[in-house]
């Protein structure tokens, strides 16, 4: 809670299904379970996700670590969520769902008389009407709504309601379409344009975790860029991009955790939103990801 509090303020989007997998799901539970003596074969969850293992070597190595891969149904497809479980976990998960539909195991669940199969489904962490509760902790600090060009249009309640694409609850009148562009934490400012100003070709991440813990080289099998498909948010789908590593520019004070890498989209994609995480898949196959810094 305190995580997701601290990134709506810091001008980010937070997302704590990444994190609680890695921590609580993944982590802390399983070191409760051990802590209590309980010696286990395996650890099933359902998730919708497979665990495979490459036929050959990962990265130029003889790795073939156990790595994730999507589910059969792609709809409920839960992978970007869970790629930052480490491989020495994974070692030990077994995903039972992995070859079947949401709606096959609904109709197990009704055949076995479990109240869960008329349940709805839950889709957010918190849901917006509580957030005000959510944020009362910390008096909201009002600020500035601007545009591109840096034209005062209007204010807003505190920067924690707001997140890049956004379009319902900005309350101005401009007289066309506005999305939130960008937020600008230090100054205490969002940034509103029209939706097509919101295309990035690309974008800056950090803190990334890789398949077995190996990171691909600077250099991959001749050239500087890894192609690989990609997901900037849970909904969106995979798109073609090149991954090669980033060399902060000049007046680039941003303290990057660990390696930075450039993401090249083949197209431009919306509204990337500094915070969420970019997964790179490989034939369906998760390399690695990061947390995305910046669009660019």
């Amino acid at each position: 809670m305190e995580y997701f509090k601290a990134e709506y303020r810091a001008g980010r989007t937070p997302n704590p299904c990444i994190r609680c997998n890695r921590m609580i799901k993944f982590g802390a539970l399983l070191q409760g379970v051990e802590a209590l003596g309980i010696k286990y074969d395996y650890f099933c969850t359902g998730h919708y996700a497979k665990i495979v293992r490459p036929e050959e070597g990962i990265f130029g190595t003889d790795a073939r670590p156990a790595m994730i891969a999507t589910a059969t149904d792609i709809s409920k497809d839960q992978t970007y969520f869970l790629y930052r479980v480490p491989t020495s976990v994974l070692e030990k998960v077994r995903f039972p769902l992995a070859l079947m539909k949401k709606s096959e195991v609904f109709e197990l669940a009704r055949q076995a008389g479990l109240e869960a199969a008329e349940r709805a489904e839950s889709q957010d962490f918190i849901s917006s009407e509580y957030f005000d509760l959510l944020f009362a902790d910390v008096p909201s600090k009002p600020g500035d709504i601007i545009d591109l060009d840096g034209h005062v249009i209007g204010k807003h309640r505190g920067i924690e309601h707001y997140t890049v694409g956004q379009r319902r609850g900005l309350d101005v009148a401009v007289g066309y379409p506005v999305y939130v562009h960008s937020i600008d934490a230090k100054n205490n400012v969002v940034v509103l344009a029209p939706n097509s100003a919101l295309d990035s070709n690309g974008l800056i991440a950090d803190d990334f975790v890789w398949a077995g813990d190996l990171e691909p080289p600077a250099e991959f099998e001749g050239s500087k860029a890894l192609e690989v498909m990609v997901k900037i948010r849970l909904a969106s789908k995979p798109v073609p991009a090149r991954i090669e590593h980033y060399l902060p520019a000049a007046g680039d004070n941003f303290e990057y955790r660990g390696t930075a890498w450039r993401v090249t989209f083949d197209t431009p994609q919306r509204a990337v939103a500094p915070g969420q995480s970019v997964v790179l898949y490989k034939d369906g196959v998760i390399l690695g990801g990061g947390v995305i810094v910046k669009g660019c």
